[in-house]
């Protein structure tokens, strides 16, 4: 079946070029014009990734982006001005998967969501040989991409979880910001080395008892990150 798509900017020029693009490789793409519609139609439709523009009417894409994953683990990738880095982070924090700025390549734009559709929990997952990978309280279910951590369990958005995931199978092993970036994020996104250090940190407040005292996810100092 298509990916379906939800592109939400205030700007129709933009929306129009995307959906375009995105129905020329066989997407299902919807729109909306600011937060509150965006919001409605996400809580509808079981979309396969949302791209998200930070400035909207009614209500500000982080915002919308903070309620959706109240209810959805849908892969959301924001849009944010040129340079603009506290929108980067900011989204980041609130939910997003993954962030763009404008003027933007449709290219890159694709790349990007090819990418993360990839990796999405709502990508259909292969054939897998172990099915649950269990190290002490964390369990994850590899079909399903179910977390339990001490008995009880947690949800993570899609990049989270990637994380987690990659982590628990290479145990022991220290990545490096850059190293991570590659490998979860795609070499086609040399990002902001700093979006792997808020998504380790969001995934800690999640798994570990004490963030600020990991015993799972760990730091080796000056070099990188690594699962214990």
């Amino acid at each position: 079946m298509a990916h379906s798509i939800l592109v939400v900017d205030d700007e129709k020029l933009i929306v129009k070029g995307i959906k375009f693009s995105l129905e020329q490789d066989g997407m299902q793409v919807d729109t909306a014009y600011d937060g509150e519609e965006a919001l409605e139609l996400a809580k509808k439709n079981n979309y396969d990734l949302i791209i998200l523009d930070v400035m909207l009417p009614k209500i500000e894409g982080t915002i919308v982006c903070q309620m959706i994953r109240e209810f959805s683990p849908v892969p959301v990738v924001m849009v944010t001005a040129k340079g603009d880095d506290l929108d980067k982070i900011m989204g980041l924090e609130y939910g997003a998967d993954d962030y763009i700025t404008k003027p933007f390549n449709i290219l890159e734009l694709k790349a990007r969501i090819k990418a993360i559709l990839r990796r999405s929990s709502l990508s259909k997952p292969t054939t897998a040989v172990v099915n649950n990978l269990t190290l002490r309280d964390i369990s994850i279910d590899l079909q399903s991409r179910r977390v339990v951590v001490r008995g009880k369990e947690i949800y993570l958005t899609a990049k989270e979880y990637d994380l987690l995931e990659f982590f628990m199978s290479n145990i022991g092993n220290v990545y490096t910001r850059e190293q991570l970036l590659a490998e979860l994020w795609g070499s086609e996104n040399a990002g902001d080395v700093r979006t792997v250090d808020v998504h380790v940190r969001r995934l800690r407040e999640k798994v570990e008892e004490n963030p600020s005292d990991p015993k799972y996810i760990c730091t080796k100092w000056r070099v990188g990150y690594y699962f214990r």
